[in-house]
This record gives structure tokens, sequence and C-alpha cells, in this order.
């Protein structure tokens, strides 16, 4: 494959700034004919996305013949790099950013592949933190779809949307070229389409109860699932776990030979403090002690991400053992990370935060944020779910940190119904508390008329969270930061 843009500068270096890439210096002098050549970057960036959906958005088939087939006609990709691999049941994706913000601070040049996405699927694959381009994602695929039909003819079952993107960043991400990949599973870990890399380090965040129709019932099921990344040799970095969580995560170490270190034992938070727009954290890594490091992310679970991540990088880049990595990149490296979707403000006057918990366990640590680090004197919530989800465990956390709550249906085919959530949230808050809006549009601007309602002169203290779903999250999102 050859290189769609000009994204890795090391490839350009001595060259004119316009070298190797037609019709530069035209578009600057040809506006007209600029504009003709974006707008056909957006349609075949679009006509793309259509036959990604095509392949059945939320179809999945857990098993990694195709992935394997496909990627071994591509050249195999994903050895072309080392990689990060982490699973999970919440927390992987905020991880998986802090992890990529630290390599780039220590002057790495990064591939990050993380799901869903908010608003585009070219926020899944992101080179040096940034989501690819239309001309770039536009480009590999062309390269990979006469490949992926030639693996669809031959199997029983065609590619699905998630073997295709996770195919598509392996390859964007050899061709960059990157110094690492960070990969985030899609669901489960052992029979899932990125477990054909055998990461060298692998990353356990919490796990909790979720996805139970796939993974199953309970959480030693779902653990040893999960723990299926883990691979001969690697170094294993594992958040607190529940004691049915951990035992099969180091019954996998121990039968394959990898080495594993835990939050709680070699790594961990010492101490952490609420700042303005996020956190200062005290960090116990491998290699040593991280004092006074800025984090602009709200809440423990947070904290415990970031404890994380600073491990697998260490573990990376080779630290431990009473060797330190430089204190003063580690903070430059947290200082620039960001998570969207989770606790992000996008308004103010009154705030409006956005958070993706999506389950009990993610529910539980967005209400403690919002208690210890937020001091709401009114606070609405909208929310939406999926109909798998237990709504109603994440409705009585949310409860008794929110004054009403708006229910609503967010995009996704697998959505609870407003009215059915509309049932349950009355079950929990009392049907006064309770309001319905079965569109997001009306749902926020509902939401923000109740949370400004009675309250006398500024609006400081008063707030809504949009929250239930990634889903929910996203459909707010394209309203709101518009």
């Amino acid at each position: 494959m050859t290189d769609s843009n000009e994204h890795d500068d090391r490839s350009g270096a001595g060259r004119p700034a316009d070298a190797g890439r037609p019709g530069r210096a035209d578009e600057r002098t040809n506006p007209e004919r600029a504009g003709r050549g974006k707008s056909a970057e957006r349609a075949a960036f679009a006509e793309i996305e259509a036959e990604l959906a095509g392949r059945g958005f939320t179809r999945m088939v857990f098993e990694l013949d195709r992935i394997s087939d496909l990627l071994d006609l591509l050249g195999s990709p994903q050895r072309a790099y080392p990689s990060i691999h982490l699973t999970g049941t919440n927390g992987k994706t905020s991880t998986a950013r802090m992890i990529d913000s630290l390599l780039r601070a220590f002057g790495l040049h990064t591939g990050r592949y993380t799901s869903p996405h908010l608003e585009t699927v070219r926020e899944r694959i992101s080179l040096d933190g940034e989501p690819v381009d239309e001309a770039r994602f536009t480009a590999v695929y062309q390269e990979v779809k006469p490949l992926a039909e030639l693996v669809d003819d031959r199997s029983a079952e065609p590619l699905t949307y998630f073997d295709m993107t996770t195919a598509l960043a392996f390859a964007t991400f050899a061709d960059a070229p990157v110094d690492v990949a960070v990969v985030e599973v899609g669901l489960g870990g052992a029979e899932d389409a990125t477990n054909v890399i055998q990461a060298g380090v692998c990353v356990l965040t919490p796990i909790g109860l979720d996805h139970t129709e796939w993974l199953g019932d309970t959480l030693q099921d779902i653990a040893v699932a999960k723990s299926g990344i883990i691979h001969p040799g690697a170094t294993v970095i594992a958040a607190a776990q529940e004691e049915e969580a951990a035992r099969p995560i180091l019954q996998r170490c121990a039968e394959v030979g990898a080495t594993i270190a835990r939050e709680g034992s070699e790594f961990g938070v010492l101490r952490r403090a609420v700042a303005v727009g996020g956190q200062v954290l005290t960090l116990q890594g491998l290699g040593g002690v991280y004092e006074e490091v800025f984090l602009p992310l709200h809440g423990a679970h947070q904290a415990q991400n970031a404890a994380v991540a600073l491990a697998a990088v260490e573990a990376f880049l080779g630290a431990g053992a009473r060797r330190q990595l430089d204190l003063e990149t580690v903070r430059e490296g947290f200082a620039t990370a960001s998570s969207p979707g989770r606790l992000e403000r996008v308004r103010n006057a009154p705030t409006i935060l956005l958070d993706g918990a999506h389950n009990p366990q993610g529910m539980a640590a967005t209400v403690t944020a919002l208690q210890e680090e937020f001091a709401f004197s009114k606070l609405v919530a909208v929310v939406g779910t999926l109909a798998d989800k237990d709504a109603a465990s994440m409705l009585e956390l949310l409860e008794p940190v929110v004054d009403q709550v708006v229910v609503t249906r967010n995009s996704s085919p697998r959505a609870l119904p407003a009215t059915e959530l509309a049932a349950l949230a009355a079950e929990v808050f009392g049907p006064d508390r309770v309001e319905v809006a079965e569109a997001m549009p009306d749902a926020i601007e509902a939401a923000v008329a109740l949370a400004e309602e009675d309250v006398p002169g500024e609006l400081a203290g008063v707030g809504v969270i949009v929250t239930g779903s990634v889903v929910t999250v996203a459909d707010a999102r394209r309203l709101l930061k518009r």
C-alpha cells in the first residue's frame, strides 16, 4: 500500500512543501477546482460510510478466521509495529487515549483504534492523536475493499462492520507508518477481531457484568473471555478487579507465561485532589512515584485509568525496576489527554455535561464524580439507554444526585423506547420528576427549561447531564458541538 496523504512528516524530510502532493499549488491558484476536489472527497467518503453500514453496524460474528484471512491478503499489516492491547468493561477508551497521549509526549508516532465513535467512523482510527482524514480513509478503504470482497465470497458469513474497521486501522497504521499502535478491543477479547495482534503489552481495565448475552452471566465467564488477549510472553497491566474476575486473569498469565503488574500492588493512585478543570494526581508507577500530575478529566475512575495508562507506557518503554520515566514528559502527556463524551462540558449557563456511562458500574463512577467534583444546586438528567442494558439500576444510581429526569430514545436500532424507559424512571424517581421527549433536540430543550425553572439570578450551579449510552451522548454532541 502507498501513503494516502501527507500525515507522516518523517517521510517528507528535506522535500519542498508540495513535493509528491499533486494539485496543491493549483488548489491555491484555483479555489473553484479545490472546492470541487473537496466535494468529491466528501462524496466518496459518504459512499464508503454507506457501504460499511450495509455490513450491519451491530451484526456480530465471533471468530477470527475471516479477519485473519483478510489481513493475510493485505500482507499482515498488524505485524509492522508493536501494539498495546486493551480490554475491560469500563474505561478502555479513556485509558487508550491517555496511553496515546503519553506515548506522543515521548516522541513516538502513534496509531489508536477505539470504538464506538461519536460523530464519524474516522474517529476510530487516529494517527498521532487525530482522526484520519477523509482522503486517507478513502484511499485505504479502496485498497482493502476488493480483498474484503474476496474473503466475503469464500466465507459462510461476510466480514462485519467491526472486522472492516479493524482491518482498515491496521492497514492505515502500517502505511503511516506508526511506531506503536494502541488498540482497544471491541467486545470481549479472545474472539474479538483485534485479537490477531498478539500484543506485547496487554491492559485489563475493571471488569464488570456487561454484554452478558455474548460473554456469559458471571464475572468469571467475562474475565475468561477478556483475558484471551493475553498471549505468551506478554506483560499484563491489570486494574484492580473483583476476586471472581482476578482469578481467570492470573490463571491465563500462568498458562502462557505472561508477567502481570496489578493495581494496588505494583502501581496505583497514591493521592488525588480536585483541581480546576480536572484533578492533580500522585501516581505510583512501575518505576517510581510521579507527583503533581495534572489530569484534565474528572473522577476517581479517571485517576485509576491514568495509573493503568502510566504503567502500560512504562512497560512498553522498558521502565520499572527502579527506572522511572521522565517526570516532566509524563506530566506533559497527561496534561494534553482528553476523552470526549466522558463528563465532557459542552455548554455553560447552564452547564451541560455529556457522559457515556452505559452500565451500572460506569454510572456509579459518574455519580461519584458528580458528588465529589461538581457543586450543582440543581441538576437535570437526559437519559437514553439501549434495550439490552440494566437501565433500572442506572436510574437508581442517578436518582440521588438528580432533581428531575427527561427520558428519550437515542438513534440506535437497539434503543429502549422512551415510553418503556419512562415507566422504569417513574418507579425510581416518582412520576412527578419524569418527563418524556421522544427526540433528542426536544429532550435537551426540556432539560434546560427544567434546570432554569425557578432559579433566580445567575445560573451558576445549575446543570444538565446527558447520559445512559454512548449513542445518546453522540446524538447530543452532534447537536451541541455545532
